[in-house]
C-alpha cells in the first residue's frame, strides 16, 4: 500500500452498532479523494463488541489499522495514540458516533491549504436540549475565560497539518482546546460549518456531571498558559560579519 497522505483517527468505546455503517461512509468518502488514505481505529478498551467489528471491517479493507487499549484511558489517550500512529500529512479525527458525517470531511481538507487546522461547527445540532444548553453555556465560558472566539470546541470532526499537530503537547482533557492550543504555536485556524445528526445507536459517554468540573480544570490551566506565554519582539540583531 501507498504511503497515505491522509490519516483519519476515529477513537471508539463501545461503538459496536455504529462501526459498520460509519466504515461504510468513511470508505465512501475517502474512495472520492485523489490520494492514499488510512484509517486508523482507536479503541478505548471497549467491553461489548466494538473489537471484533472492528477486526471483521479490517478484513475488508487494508486500508483500516486498530489499536486496542487493554483498558478504556479516555479520549485525549485515544486521540494521541492516532496521532502518533498516523503516517499522513494530513490528519483528520472525528468520533465513532455518525454524529457527524465522514461525507463533511472534504469540506475540512478544502481549507488546509490556506489554514493549518479546520474545526468542525455544528451550526444546527441534533442533540436533546440540555445538553445544547450546557455546551452553549460551556463556549461562552470557556472563550470568555481563554479570550477566543470559538463557536464549538466539542465538535470531533478536526483537520490539521501534521506538522502543526506534531508541536502540540497534549494532556488528558485538553482535546477539548486545540484551537486554542494551536493559535498559541501561532497557526491559522477555521471553523466550517458541518452538518450534524441524532445518535442512531449506542449512548453518549458524555454527560454534564463528567464533563463540567474536569473541563473547568483544564480552561484554567489553559488560561495560565496564555498568560505566561513568552512574547517578545526583536529591535535588531547584531551579529559578527562574515570574513
Amino acid at each position: 500500500m501507498n504511503t497515505p497522505a491522509l490519516s483519519v483517527i476515529v477513537p471508539v468505546y463501545n461503538e459496536e452498532a455504529n462501526i459498520p455503517l460509519l466504515v461504510g461512509e468513511l470508505v465512501a468518502t475517502l474512495d472520492t479523494l485523489d490520494q492514499p488514505c488510512e484509517i486508523i481505529f482507536v479503541d478505548d478498551g471497549s467491553d461489548d463488541g466494538s473489537p471484533q467489528a472492528l477486526r471483521e471491517a479490517r478484513e475488508g479493507d487494508p486500508r483500516i489499522r486498530i489499536l486496542s487499549f487493554e483498558v478504556n484511558a479516555g479520549q485525549s489517550a485515544a486521540m494521541v495514540a492516532g496521532f502518533r500512529a498516523a503516517r499522513g500529512d494530513v490528519i483528520v479525527n472525528l468520533d465513532a458516533d455518525l454524529q457527524n458525517s465522514p461525507a463533511d470531511i472534504p469540506l475540512l481538507l478544502a481549507q488546509l491549504p490556506e489554514y493549518d487546522m479546520a474545526c468542525g461547527w455544528r451550526a444546527n445540532r441534533q442533540d436533546p436540549w440540555i445538553r445544547r444548553l450546557s455546551s452553549h453555556i460551556a463556549n461562552a465560558v470557556r472563550n470568555r475565560l481563554s479570550t477566543e472566539q470559538i463557536r464549538d470546541t466539542g465538535c470531533s470532526l478536526k483537520a490539521y497539518k501534521r506538522a502543526c499537530l506534531e508541536r502540540i503537547k497534549l494532556y488528558d482533557g485538553m482535546h477539548r482546546f486545540l484551537p486554542t492550543l494551536f493559535r498559541m504555536e501561532g497557526f491559522r485556524v477555521v471553523e466550517v460549518r458541518v452538518g450534524h445528526t441524532p445518535r442512531r445507536h449506542g449512548v453518549s459517554k458524555y454527560n454534564i456531571r463528567n464533563r463540567l468540573v474536569p473541563s473547568f480544570i483544564d480552561l484554567l490551566a489553559v488560561r495560565w498558559m496564555k498568560k505566561r506565554q513568552i512574547r517578545y519582539r526583536l529591535r535588531e540583531e547584531i551579529s559578527e560579519s562574515p570574513d
